[in-house]
């Protein structure tokens, strides 16, 4: 019995050391995980720029997994009030210092206690070991084929491991919480772009994936991604694209990542087959405009008499669907070269070199379309025409004093091709099918042009900006009306700018011709325009008028008869937008500070000077008074051309002719484009800044335009496309998805569009770019702003859909 008391006793003595001693390892490993869990929620932000990203990522994710559970559950509800540290934090997990296998037994200990917080992180937690996973290069296929640009590249250290970390957070926001995107974005663009503007935004560190880097993103080598950025941009490009991150590749990833990718990768896929585009079955087929081929708007007119039918009608949704390419088109004959002919496959008609090929217009030959220069009032070519005219009229100056012109009635523009080489721009227009595709081919050979006529609005362009205005045989009946369509003119030339009339009733006889020369003669003295020159062209056959506009209301008031009358005050000589033709004229502007008052510098010097009419009372687009704007607008665009777009990009130059900045504010894209053989059409958008104004007084072009409809020119037209923060401002108005589809039809296949926009836009442009098959060749971040850089495909879907109001 005492043997068996005495064990009894001994036994109590064990269990009673044993339960101590779990007590003390218990109480210890509580109080590690105490510490741990103090000191790791302020370091983690930290240590991302310090800790190199060598280190093993399945660890990390691992610890950050854990460490983000404790107090994340404000990160789900308002991730845009974070401090930036904590968001790099939060999104740069392969850059935090890796935890100790023996940890994480001890965070066993701890389970039940952070349960509670388990559940409700697991969501934002997903997310982020998503893009981790997609960083790793250790991805399924789908989601390379998917995203392989939007997460294709890891995290680097220091600080460009910090910027990478913030896009991966943008994209996560993007993808997952389009509400919480408002908050974090800016919600002042124009603000935003003096920012980037002031901040320097020409030394981003940014983010790049290319196509070259899409294998070695694949790699665990570090240093081979290191060699493709380095690939991407010459050791001289400082600015825009100074510092590519090295991108990082772990070897393995967990289990938990990669289950919780393969749902981001279906979900990818998923929003991915929301694209579903169709070709466009229409009449016009190839040569579909949406707002000019409205057949049903324009069977429904009363009237065609002055030319209602050629005018815009856009259908109330625009359209998703995709315009067919002409069998057998191929990439188009590079400028000069284009001038003197093009591929016939691409513009397969013929009617015109039927109708005109005698006047030297156009001309089939083999498998090319021909263009000898001519023109119906210029046969035997059109420098020797244009150096006519100058010598009749001195004054003229072309490239020098007369630098902007308009072309009406243009036919293929051979007139406004060869003006080039006299340094002189002209806007050449024509309406659709009056002669079959003379737009078309016009830019195709690499000639500025629209598609436009003198109808009974407006034309698409500010008051008194065009050097001089041109029309030789346009067939536009100038006289009737009380000079409607002359006097539309007069709005859109400038004071002192001359009109250059070549037609038959200048030099023929004929009694239809005589009446129309007295009538013209009578309507422009009643304008005050000033007859300086009647000159026959002996080579050519012809006869040209020029007439100048007054510089002074002197003439105006003097009139013993008001007709036709001067516009009444409040008639806004600039608003040009839908608005139907006044059959008034504007007063000449008299104060020295007005525009309009004074000629602009000589080219090439207006092009770099501060107009006289921006004052420092103004505010700029930007918020700086308005000539500091307009300089420090054409100095950041300088830069970002010349060290990042010329260098930076895989952008071939050469095969760059036909340019558009869909929204441009003071030109100063295409200003600094000034060296290359590239002609830029600078779309003002309806809803921003008036600013074309001060575009045509630097020597350069643009138009008025809303892109929620469509832009009136041929699908196919452009090379490039530049658009500055212009997708997240129309998505507020616009589907996007049929602005895209707009983007689609006027770039030709093998184009580039070039977007710089916030995050979120750029991503979703991006995953639109590759439905369509585009070739993603760059995307950067930083700061919620991004760049992205895609090249249009041949690709076309099979499956078509009917446009009812385009069939015939």
């Amino acid at each position: 019995m005492a043997l068996g008391n005495y064990s009894r006793v001994d036994n109590r003595r064990q269990n009673s050391s044993y339960c101590s001693t779990v007590t003390i390892v218990v109480f210890v490993g509580l109080c590690l995980i105490g510490v741990w869990m103090i000191t790791s929620s302020p370091v983690v932000p930290g240590q991302n720029v310090d800790v190199p990203a060598q280190e093993n990522k399945n660890e990390l994710k691992q610890q950050v997994t854990e460490s983000n559970e404790i107090n994340t559950k404000q990160f789900e509800d308002n991730p845009g009030d974070l401090p930036e540290d904590a968001t790099k934090g939060d999104n740069s997990m392969p850059e935090e210092k890796p935890e100790e296998k023996p940890d994480a037994s001890k965070g066993d200990n701890s389970m039940p206690e952070e349960k509670p917080e388990e559940k409700p992180e697991e969501k934002p937690e997903e997310k982020s070991n998503e893009e981790t996973k997609s960083d790793d290069g250790s991805n399924t296929e789908t989601q390379n084929e998917v995203n392989n640009t939007e997460d294709g590249g890891t995290k680097a250290d220091d600080i460009e491991g910090n910027e990478a970390g913030q896009r991966d957070s943008e994209e996560n926001s993007t993808e997952k919480k389009p509400d919480t995107d408002e908050t974090e974005t800016k919600s002042d663009e124009n603000a935003g772009e003096d920012k980037d503007r002031e901040t320097g935004n020409d030394q981003i560190d940014e983010k790049v994936d290319q196509k070259d880097d899409k294998e070695s993103e694949k790699s665990s080598d570090g240093q081979a991604n290191n060699q493709s950025s380095g690939e991407l941009l010459p050791s001289g490009a400082q600015s825009e694209l100074s510092n590519e991150t090295s991108t990082q590749s772990s070897s393995w990833s967990t289990q938990a990542a990669e289950s919780k990718n393969e749902k981001e990768t279906q979900q990818s896929s998923n929003q991915q087959k929301g694209y579903n585009w169709k070709l466009c079955n229409v009449t016009a087929g190839p040569d579909y405009i949406p707002c000019l081929d409205n057949l049903q708007a324009i069977r429904s007119l009363r009237s065609t008499k002055h030319y209602e039918h050629r005018e815009r009608h856009c259908p109330e949704e625009p359209p998703t669907c995709l315009v067919q390419l002409p069998e057998g088109y191929k990439r188009p004959i590079e400028w000069p070269t284009s001038r003197e002919k093009i591929w016939y496959h691409n513009v397969p008609h013929t009617q015109l070199a039927q109708y005109k090929g005698h006047q030297n217009w156009v001309k089939v030959t083999g498998e090319f379309l021909t263009f000898p220069g001519g023109g119906t009032q210029f046969q035997h070519g059109a420098l020797h025409y244009i150096d006519f005219v100058n010598e009749s009229v001195p004054d003229i100056a072309w490239g020098k004093r007369t630098r902007v012109i308009l072309d009406v009635g243009c036919g293929v523009a051979s007139f406004g091709g060869y003006l080039f080489d006299r340094d002189v721009l002209a806007m050449s227009f024509a309406p659709k099918d009056e002669h079959e595709a003379q737009i078309q081919f016009a830019l195709e050979r690499g000639i500025p042009a629209i598609s436009a006529v003198m109808g009974t609005k407006r034309l698409p362009f500010p008051g008194r900006v065009f050097d001089a205005v041109h029309c030789a045989r346009c067939r536009v009946p100038w006289h009737i009306e009380g000079g409607k369509l002359l006097l539309e003119l007069n709005r859109v030339l400038r004071p002192g700018g001359f009109f250059v009339w070549s037609a038959t009733p200048v030099y023929q006889k004929l009694d239809e011709d005589v009446e129309i020369w007295q009538a013209m003669s009578e309507l422009t003295k009643a304008m005050c325009w000033e007859l300086v020159s009647v000159n026959k062209d002996a080579l050519n056959g012809v006869g040209v008028a020029t007439y100048r506009k007054p510089t002074s209301n002197d003439c105006y008031e003097k009139r013993s008869k008001q007709e036709p009358p001067l516009c009444k005050a409040s008639d806004d000589p600039n608003a040009a937008w839908n608005l139907p033709l006044q059959a008034c004229m504007h007063k000449v502007p008299v104060d020295s500070l007005e525009r309009g008052s004074q000629w602009p510098e000589q080219w090439p010097a207006r092009l770099d000077k501060t107009p006289y009419w921006m004052l420092s009372s103004q505010v700029g687009v930007y918020g700086k008074p308005a000539p500091e704007d307009f300089t420090a607008d054409y100095e950041h665009w300088k830069r970002v051309v010349s060290n990042s777009y010329l260098n930076g990009i895989g952008l071939n130059w050469s095969s760059v002719r036909n340019a558009m900045d869909m929204r441009s504010v003071y030109g100063g894209f295409a200003a600094a484009l000034k060296e290359l053989n590239v002609w830029v059409m600078n779309v003002v958008t309806v809803d921003s800044p008036d600013t074309l104004p001060i575009i045509y007084e630097r020597g350069l072009f643009g138009i008025y335009h809303d892109w929620c409809e469509s832009f009136n020119t041929y699908p196919r037209s452009y090379d490039l496309l530049h658009a500055d923060h212009l997708f997240s401002k129309v998505k507020k108005r616009c589907n996007l998805v049929a602005v895209f589809a707009e983007v689609d039809r006027i770039l030709r296949p093998e184009g580039k569009l070039i977007v710089r926009d916030k995050i979120e836009i750029i991503n979703e442009l991006e995953k639109m770019a590759r439905s369509m098959h585009w070739e993603v060749s760059m995307t950067y971040s930083k700061d919620k702003e991004g760049l992205l850089c895609v090249q249009k495909s041949t690709w076309r879907p099979k499956e078509s859909e009917t446009i009812t109001y385009a069939i015939a």
